[in-house]
């Protein structure tokens, strides 16, 4: 089975947990034996154990690439956009990717979904079953309808032309009001959860057709050029030849805040307190200071670096005006190599708390505008500079002045509190010189 994993958003809506470069799918809340796990490493858990030998790759901006790596490690696909170009664009460049990267024949079948569902097993079963009812040939696409379970004025709708498991697709709706959502329910209509598969060959060409390219790497370098254009738009509503499978498991879109916290496994992450008298409360908290909640009914509290937000549930689900509002620099971020947390931000200094994980290490680099000191806290590693390697372990202290080439690599889990120095300090300011 191969799987395309559509991985986008801004990470407005689950502020301060999510940043441009932390989206909702990287938010570790579901609770596993050994700690917690994201949407992401939820989906690809799911989907690994229904077909243990899927081909999986994933659709996303280059700054999602660290994060994806970091939490699913380095055998994942990867179809980096270099730009925003919606869907139909990233689509046709992750199957050109499938094809002319990793060899996919053009006759096999391909699902796409969105990365960050909360489902059921049952939900990779039934696109398993997707995927196998795309290899007939019946439809050019076959698209899963989700049951509706109320009239959402969230979704789009498809109509199809029986109550069969298997049917024709009749028309599609936009997202309605919620009487007209009752009236299209009533028709039998289903939720278009953005899942569809189709023969690979078929999307090649579709795209060779609309946008006109070579191979992987010419789409990859013209992108830019490309048209702003979903795949619904660009294919689906002018494909005549469509069936839509039904759906009738658990699916839930936890976009907001509101719908995040219903699939949470309890009401607190993090160093948090609840009185008695807290009713429907939710707290995540990431900061190491502890949050107490006295008397407070149907509210969300969410801290991390970023900031603060504590908010009635529904109203949560209008914060994105306001998030759109503020301008700070990211504040924590994962990366392939681990992850940072700024500890303080002064005109001319900018402190970091650094984890690297065991085995990885940065880019060797330098910078020309600032000066920077390493404080080993924790664990043990390999610093280069300027070509010199040495071991360093706790409580070592490394310079770095403006110029010079450094990386450092974890042999255990590695711990650094980094102080940058500059009076230009920014995260332009960086050469790379490849792997040291």
């Amino acid at each position: 089975m191969n799987i395309i994993l559509l991985s986008g958003g801004s990470g407005k809506r689950l502020w301060p947990l999510s940043n441009d470069i932390r989206s909702k799918q990287f938010i570790k809340i579901f609770r596993t034996d050994d700690g917690y796990e994201s949407m992401v490493q939820r989906v690809y858990r799911q989907i690994k154990s229904v077909d243990p030998n899927a081909t999986v790759t994933i659709a996303t901006s280059k700054a999602q690439v660290s994060a994806i790596h970091n939490q699913l490690g380095e055998d994942v696909g990867v179809s980096v956009e270099p730009c925003r170009r919606d869907t139909f664009p990233a689509i046709a460049l992750a199957t050109a990717y499938l094809h002319d990267v990793m060899g996919v024949p053009e006759d096999e079948s391909v699902v796409v979904c969105p990365v960050d569902p909360y489902v059921g097993d049952d939900y990779f079963e039934a696109i398993k079953r997707l995927c196998e009812q795309a290899s007939t040939g019946e439809a050019n696409l076959v698209l899963m309808g989700i049951e509706p379970t109320y009239p959402s004025e969230k979704y789009g709708y498809i109509i199809p032309a029986s109550g069969a498991e298997i049917a024709e697709v009749n028309s599609f709706k936009e997202k309605p009001d919620a009487k007209t959502a009752e009236e299209y329910i009533a028709k039998g209509a289903l939720w278009n959860g953005g899942v569809f598969a189709y023969k690979l060959s078929y999307v090649l060409n579709k795209a060779h057709e609309l946008i006109g390219f070579t191979d992987y790497q010419d789409l990859f370098n013209r992108y830019d050029t490309l048209e702003k254009i979903s795949f619904d738009y660009a294919v689906v509503e002018k494909e005549p030849k469509i069936q839509v499978m039904r759906f009738s498991g658990e699916w839930k879109d936890l976009g907001t805040w509101n719908t995040l916290t219903e699939a949470m496994d309890e009401p607190t992450i993090g160093e948090a307190v609840l009185n008695d008298n807290c009713e429907n409360v939710h707290v995540l908290n990431e900061l190491n200071v502890p949050v107490i909640c006295m008397g407070l009914h149907d509210v969300v509290v969410s801290a991390s670096p970023e900031g603060i937000l504590v908010s009635d549930k529904e109203q949560s689900s209008y914060i994105k005006p306001y998030v759109d509002k503020i301008d700070q620099q990211v504040m924590f971020a994962e990366k392939s190599w681990g992850s940072f947390r700024v500890l303080d931000v002064e005109e001319n200094s900018l402190t970091i708390k650094v984890t690297l994980n065991p085995g990885h290490g940065m880019y060797y680099h330098s910078h020309m505008r600032r000066d920077e000191i390493w404080n080993v806290i924790e664990g043990e590693g390999i610093v280069t500079l300027d070509g010199k390697k040495r071991e360093v372990g706790v409580g070592d202290i490394i310079e770095m002045k403006a110029g010079t080439r450094h990386t450092v690599t974890a042999v255990t889990e590695l711990k650094i509190i980094e102080v940058q120095l500059g009076s230009e300090i920014s995260v332009h300011d960086k050469q790379k010189f490849g792997r040291e």
